[in-house]
């Protein structure tokens, strides 16, 4: 099991510090657990309550082989999210969303291929007899497409969730992910409305720190799947092993 994260640690990090009350949304109030100096506070044991929720769902989903999208293109969430993603082989975007990347995945797609063609050039011998700038403008695209869609460069269909940081500045992913029915795991902070997210873990979403936590937590509990789903195919394949020596024996029984 995936070691639980306690209310200290979420403390310590500063998950509870929401935004200014005045830039409160309505919807987030059953999340809050005051206002102090103008700021609202986040309810730390609605955090825990939610991350408990949100794991079970998750590896489930992990289990069953499928991917989840990680989703943070602001500056302090990018590194970790991408480090994050890459560590679990996760797809990701922290560049920027481009619009239809779920709803319009078959020219993503499209844009995908075009990328490993590019990819496949610049390794061919043809490539080095190209003119500098020709060269140049091949490299120029490449580096272009790398940013905006090197990291689902390995999806060939659509994830079956995503996990997003900060639902306000991520709404078009969101709202993609709602036209498809693909459930939205998400850290909501006090400015956010946290009803278009299936899954939605209240805590601070601007500081670096709460971001790490959560990130981290979300990427042990994918992990914990990814090992069930290993396990899984482990005992499968030793059933099927099973299976086949006995079907032999009992072949050779009635011979």
């Amino acid at each position: 099991m995936a070691d639980k994260l306690e209310y200290k640690d979420l403390l310590d990090a500063g998950v509870h510090f929401g935004h200014l009350t005045r830039k409160w949304d309505p919807k987030m109030a059953p999340y809050i657990f005051m206002e102090k100096n103008g700021i609202h506070i986040i309810d730390l044991n609605k955090t825990l309550e939610c991350l408990d929720k949100a794991s079970y769902a998750l590896k489930n989903i992990v289990r069953s082989g499928r991917k989840v999208l990680f989703v943070a293109t602001k500056k302090q969430a990018q590194d970790v999210v991408t480090a994050e993603a890459k560590r679990l082989n996760m797809p990701y975007v922290t560049d920027r969303w481009l619009g239809g990347m779920l709803t319009n995945f078959a020219t993503i797609r499209k844009s995908l291929k075009k990328m490993s063609s590019i990819d496949k050039l610049m390794k061919d011998e043809s490539y080095l007899n190209l003119a500098k700038r020709e060269r140049l403008t091949v490299s120029r695209e490449k580096e272009k497409l790398e940013r905006v869609l090197g990291g689902i460069s390995d999806l060939n269909r659509l994830p079956a969730a995503l996990f997003v940081i900060d639902v306000k500045r991520e709404h078009i992913a969101v709202k993609e992910a709602q036209k498809l029915n693909i459930p939205v795991f998400a850290m909501v902070d006090t400015n956010s409305d946290p009803t278009g997210v299936d899954f939605p873990i209240p805590a601070n979403d601007d500081a670096f720190k709460s971001i790490s936590l959560i990130t981290q937590q979300v990427g042990k509990i994918i992990e914990e799947g990814l090992m069930e789903r290993k396990k899984d195919k482990e005992e499968a394949s030793l059933q099927k092993e099973e299976d086949a020596k006995r079907s032999a024996d009992e072949k050779e029984t009635v011979e």
